[in-house]
């Protein structure tokens, strides 16, 4: 997916082993259970701010009378408790001494049995309780009766309101009602976002999972795709397979382009015919355990590509291995675009379709008339995963390891009098995940077939 210029989750997986609050709030003795151990380090830098923090759930929709829309839980709050349900707080207040207080404590729904009987069974306050590190558990009704007491004595107030409106208004109210309130109040984001950025390695497993699960379902339906007549057989075919495989849910929206619908960059449509003789852009991904792959690749319609499409593709192609190539750590977030830029504008000249010396035209930003995008967005809990362009001190990301990002390049030209029309309606992005190393780098999607040869090899009948 192009970057933007600007139930019960199973016990199993957050109730692996217990922690204590004392074992959070030493960074030598991290907790070995997933989400404990990232509050446990948000704690320490919580505690070096005086601050105290606030993790609201996210907002549930209305879709129509009776119907929502499905539920997925806000990622900040998921990166700290691995709590899937709504209506939820975390509060997190790091005490000097751990044994003074509490440090994590947790508001939820209490068991409705009512409602379970249309629902099934949720969890409430006593599950909550038992998840390891969660010091106390409250009803999510009494929150702002334990508020002013929790948040008491702290200078700096950290809040994510989880994109939800209604709390966010009913918070402003209640917290201005309190005498002995934070002095500062600073967007969660702002500080969650720098350890979002470096994944651990269940998170890299996730992703991995996710990006195969992507991989199986694509290689599975490029042999089809011949006999196909429409982009939404192609849609529900690749998303049949990751629902057959265990995605809970879509990353984002797929984008499935065929002929001059692959020139579009986010395109929404999905009624378009399947041509022989024109390409099919398909971007998308799976999502495991709430983190997202992010994969595209183009291919012929009849299985094989015409002159004029093999060169455009390779020319995508080459542009996206010279970029990954450089991928490690130090090198400039921006690097990758950076040598996609010079690689494709150097080709489109070479193919005639810019004129002019590379340099020159770069400068003058020519080559936007055919790649109008960036070539890289940050991946993980959300396909645009936080993290930005620039880092804490306003400069430039650096590349570390730890870091998941795609590299994306594409071309895409459409109908237009200065083109010649041999080269029309030819829309080609080529995107894989990549992982930073202490080294240097790995494609997490390296295995799914991107080549010519591999293309059209797999989809011969």
């Amino acid at each position: 997916m192009l970057p933007q210029m600007k139930l019960i989750i199973p016990l199993v997986l957050v109730l692996v082993c217990g922690t204590t609050a004392s074992s959070m709030s030493k960074k030598e003795h991290l907790p070995t259970d997933e989400f404990a151990r990232r509050r446990a380090i948000f704690l320490e830098e919580l505690r070096e701010l005086d601050a105290c923090a606030i993790f609201h759930t996210a907002p549930h929709y209305e879709r129509n009378h009776h119907v929502e829309y499905p539920y997925r839980q806000d990622s900040d709050y998921f990166y700290l408790t691995g709590w899937t349900q709504m209506e939820g707080v975390l509060v997190l207040t790091p005490q000097e001494n751990p044994d003074d207080g509490a440090e994590v404590s947790l508001f939820v729904p209490p068991r409705n049995p009512k409602k379970e009987v249309w629902t099934g069974p949720k969890p409430g306050i006593d599950e909550a309780m038992v998840l390891p590190g969660i010091d106390q558990a409250y009803d999510y009704g009494d929150f702002y009766t334990h508020l002013g007491e929790l948040i008491k004595g702290y200078n700096r107030l950290v809040i994510s309101y989880g994109s939800n409106l209604v709390f966010e208004h009913e918070f402003e109210e209640n917290f201005e009602l309190i005498d002995s309130r934070p002095s500062i109040v600073q967007e969660a984001s702002s500080l969650l976002k720098s350890h979002r950025l470096i994944k651990s390695g269940t998170e890299i497993n996730a992703l991995q999972k996710a990006i195969d699960v992507t991989h199986q379902s694509l290689e599975e339906v490029l042999p089809l795709i011949p006999a196909l007549k429409f982009e939404y057989e192609v849609q529900a075919a690749i998303e049949y397979g990751f629902v057959k495989r265990g995605s809970e849910r879509l990353g984002f929206p797929s984008i499935i382009g065929a002929g001059k619908n692959a020139t579009y960059l986010h395109y929404e449509g999905k009624h378009g015919e399947l041509t022989g003789g024109d390409l099919l852009l398909m971007d998308v991904g799976a999502e495991w355990k709430y983190y997202s792959a992010d994969i595209s690749r183009t291919v012929p319609i009849s299985g094989k590509f015409s002159p004029e499409q093999r060169a455009i593709y390779q020319l995508v192609l080459d542009a996206q291995t010279a970029a990954i190539e450089i991928v490690k750590p130090g090198v400039s977030w921006r690097g990758p675009h950076e040598t996609v830029v010079q690689v494709i504008t150097a080709g489109l000249v070479d193919l005639g379709l810019l004129e002019g010396v590379p340099a020159d035209l770069i400068q003058a930003k020519a080559y936007r008339k055919f790649f109008m995008h960036g070539s890289s967005h940050w991946l993980g809990l959300d396909v645009h995963d936080v993290g930005g362009w620039l880092d804490t001190n306003g400069q430039t990301h650096q590349l570390k390891a730890g870091m998941v990002l795609t590299v994306e390049p594409g071309i895409y030209i459409s109908e237009s009098e200065d083109v010649d029309s041999k080269w029309w309606n030819i829309g080609v992005r080529i995107e894989d995940d990549v992982l930073v190393t202490q080294k240097g780098h790995r494609v997490l999607s390296q295995s799914i077939p991107k080549t010519i040869q591999e293309i059209e090899t797999l989809m011969q009948p």
